[in-house]
């Protein structure tokens, strides 16, 4: 997980800068979710959580694993 702070914290500060930042998160996210605070109108932290998708062994090839007897 990522968090970044905004680093403008006058209101003189352009909106453009956090939607950029949530823009490339988004771009570079295959699985997850960005969430956004805000505190008293202003965007304050923007939080990436990526997840990472593994597929189980028994799903991928059940029928392909043969019992050797001896």
């Amino acid at each position: 997980m990522s968090a970044i702070i905004s680093e403008h914290p006058s209101s003189e500060a352009p909106t453009t800068d956090w939607l950029e930042v949530v823009r490339q998160k988004v771009a570079n996210l295959r699985f997850g979710s960005i969430q956004i605070t805000v505190h008293e109108g202003r965007v304050t932290q923007i939080e990436s959580i990526e997840k990472t998708r593994i597929v189980a062994a028994r799903d991928e090839g059940a029928n392909s694993h043969k019992s050797i007897s001896s």
